[in-house]
Formats: C-alpha cells, structure tokens, sequence
C-alpha cells in the first residue's frame, strides 16, 4: 500500500526519498477489506483489528481516516458510490454496461456493486440498514431512469438479474461464465437486463406472451 519515489540522478550517498501512502488508495483498501470480513462475518463479530489486518494497516489509521468503527461500517454499508458507477450509461445502453460493471468489478477489484445484499441476514439490525440502503440507493435509483409503466417492477426485475449473474460469477463461480470474455458476456447477458429497463412499446407484444 505504500509508494516508493526515487529520483534517477540520486547519488549513491543520497538518502532514499521516504515512502508516501496514498491516502486514497488506502482508504479504498480499508473500505475493501471492511467489505470483505462484512461478506462473510456478523458485523458484531468483526473488529477494527480485523480489518486493518487484511487492509495491512494499523488500527489507529482506520480510526485516522474513519472515525471509528460505526462510521466505517456505514460507509460499507452504503451504496451510493456504486450506484453511480452502474448507472453511469444512457439509457439506450444501460443493460449492457451494468453487465459489464458487475463482471469487472469482480474480475479486477475482487468486489461486487451489489452482492453485498445478499449477506444483509448475516447482520440482524444492520442487515435492516443494508436492505434499506439497497432499495433507496440502488433499486429506487434505477427506478428513477425509467420511463413507462411498472418502472419499479421493471426495476427490480433488473436488478434482481444483475444480482444472479454476481453469484454465479463470484459466489458459485461458474467455471464457463469465468472462462468467458466479457464483452461476450455483455452481449448475452445486456439485452435480457436491457429488456426490464426499455419500456414496451404499446404495439410490440410483450416476450414471453403468445398471441391469440
């Protein structure tokens, strides 16, 4: 977590310029690995220890840059930021790049923009203040972009397929979807989400009715 700077013209005698954190970068690691321990442990059970121990910091940091541990906690247990990162897309092309949001975020960051929820009944109390953070800050979100009927149906819907693919990636691991590119799997998975985020039109039959 630490950066070293050296200056190419340093002589042998010079003093090696001291190691700089970045703050943000370790902020990101803390949040990381609070998300981490939060995933698999009861919030009660965990302890500033505990995190700053898979962050590779020391305690008092966290407790520099957080607060303490009700402050950090709600910061995990907000959705805000991630939200923002999903539905940074036109309308039009939102389904594909949620796909594609989920899947990165757990190939490259190890971490899921919605997974989270699945272990709010992990929480007891806290677990109340996840599901309610998901629901205003994610689905009532997403709900917001739509146009047309149902659009918190629709919401759902969406959202709720998002959530599946994030388990069969990242949880169960499916070795055919990991083994996958994934724009290839934006192409798939895109217009089946896109379809929950496009209102229909009042010609077009609705998939998955038959006609007459």
């Amino acid at each position: 977590m630490s950066a070293v700077s050296t200056r190419p013209d340093a002589g042998a005698g010079s003093a090696p310029a001291p190691a700089r954190r970045d703050a943000e970068a370790t902020k990101a690691a803390i949040l990381k690995a609070a998300r981490h321990l939060l995933a698999r442990h009861a919030h009660a059970d965990i302890t500033l220890k505990d995190v700053a121990d898979r962050a590779g910091v020391s305690a008092p940091l966290i407790l520099k840059y957080f607060g303490n541990k009700d402050s950090l906690f709600a910061r995990v247990m907000s959705f805000d930021t991630d939200a923002a990162a999903l539905l940074d897309a036109p309308l039009d092309d939102l389904g594909r790049h949620m796909v594609r949001h989920v899947l990165e975020g757990q190939r490259d960051r190890g971490a899921d923009p919605l997974l989270r929820i699945v272990f709010a009944p992990l929480h007891g109390d806290h677990g109340d203040v996840l599901r309610a953070n998901f629901r205003a800050q994610v689905v009532d979100r997403v709900t917001a972009r739509l146009t047309g009927p149902d659009a918190g149906l629709r919401a759902e819907l969406a959202v709720a397929q998002l959530i599946g693919l994030g388990v069969m990636y990242g949880i169960a691991r499916g070795p055919r979807l990991r083994d996958s590119a994934i724009d290839d799997l934006a192409d798939r998975y895109g217009p089946a989400v896109q379809a929950q985020l496009t209102p229909w039109s009042g010609s077009a039959e609705r998939p998955g009715k038959g006609g007459p």
